[in-house]
């Protein structure tokens, strides 16, 4: 899998002027880059809201080939391009057109003293979380219309998974070789391995704690069903006395053990299904409990049944009718 890194071109030379990032795509492994410069500018549902409400969405003038190299999509709409990059025209990131109330293109939001079309609205961006809460306009129209001096302020670079790190040593010295220590590179998909992880972990924590729980369950169905059958000891005798044999004394204690485990899987799910939608209701989610969970769940609950009662039924088939009646 490919890796998508993001540099922070905040160097300055020796008048204080911002260094602009050198090209990149010259250099050995670098497949792809584009890059963002960010605007003082705010971004507004009218010219009626006041300005100082911007509901932490940031403008920034973006490359064409922004979304190739972080590999986004559109959720409608187009992305900018030569055509329409340089008149008054955005691009909203999703989390952005949630908070400015955008449901399609065609809408339009203010963008200091004018209107600005939305053309379109991305998918979700993983990779690049700062993207989803910006409005992205076109790199020769954020020139034109808002004063963009033409300065990137983050680069994003796509790798071969080989040259990650050769390339990764080498972007702070090619983006600004006068002061090399002032650019930040920050690899997102570092992150996303660690969430990955971190979330593995978790669903594995998950699971030995509900392999716990039946192991703790099996023991209980197991003692229950051991007393069930010293408890039983006459009803067994009798039972023996009048012709029924070992197997059928087995497939008894077997088939209570599966009715006493099928009600607490039963119990289990319907506990489970309830929490589910409490947590879900509680957070605006939606309720969702996946058939595969349930009927796995249910199916292990009858599994354990069936091993903690194989040993009851075992005992209680070996009993002597004539012991069990003379004990009773």
């Amino acid at each position: 899998m490919q890796l998508a890194q993001r540099f922070e071109a905040v160097g300055r030379d020796v008048h204080g002027e911002r260094v602009a990032a050198q090209p990149l795509g010259d250099h050995l492994g670098v497949e792809e880059a584009a890059g963002t410069g960010d605007l003082k500018s705010s971004v507004r549902r009218s010219e009626k809201i006041p300005e100082a409400e911007t509901g932490g969405i940031s403008v920034k003038a973006a490359t064409e080939g922004l979304l190739d190299v972080l590999r986004g999509g559109m959720a409608s709409g187009t992305w900018l391009n030569a055509a329409n990059g340089r008149y008054p025209s955005v691009v909203l990131g999703h989390v952005a057109a949630e908070r400015l109330g955008i449901t399609r293109p065609g809408q339009q939001v203010w963008i200091d003293d004018r209107y600005f079309t939305v053309i379109g609205v991305l998918d979700p961006l993983p990779l690049a979380p700062e993207i989803e809460r910006s409005a992205l306009v076109g790199w020769e129209g954020a020139g034109l219309l808002l004063g963009f001096d033409g300065h990137p302020t983050a680069v994003y670079e796509r790798s071969t998974d080989a040259s990650v790190r050769d390339v990764q040593q080498l972007l702070a010295p090619t983006i600004d070789p006068q002061n090399p220590q002032n650019v930040s590179v920050g690899d997102p998909s570092s992150a996303l391995k660690a969430k990955a992880a971190t979330e593995g972990a978790f669903s594995t924590l998950l699971l030995g704690l509900g392999g716990i729980a039946l192991l703790v369950g099996g023991v209980g169905v197991a003692n229950t069903m051991i007393i069930s059958a010293l408890e039983r000891r006459h009803e067994i005798g009798l039972r023996r006395s009048l012709g029924a044999t070992r197997g059928q004394i087995r497939i008894q204690f077997v088939t209570e053990s599966l009715m006493l485990s099928g009600l607490g899987g039963l119990a289990g799910v319907a506990l489970g299904a309830a929490a589910t939608g409490v947590y879900a209701s509680t957070g605006g989610l939606p309720w969702v409990v996946p058939l595969w969970a349930v009927g796995g769940g249910f199916a292990a609950t009858l599994a354990i049944g069936t091993v903690a009662g194989l040993y009851p039924a075992v005992r209680a088939s070996r009993l002597s009718p004539t012991l069990a009646l003379a004990t009773a």
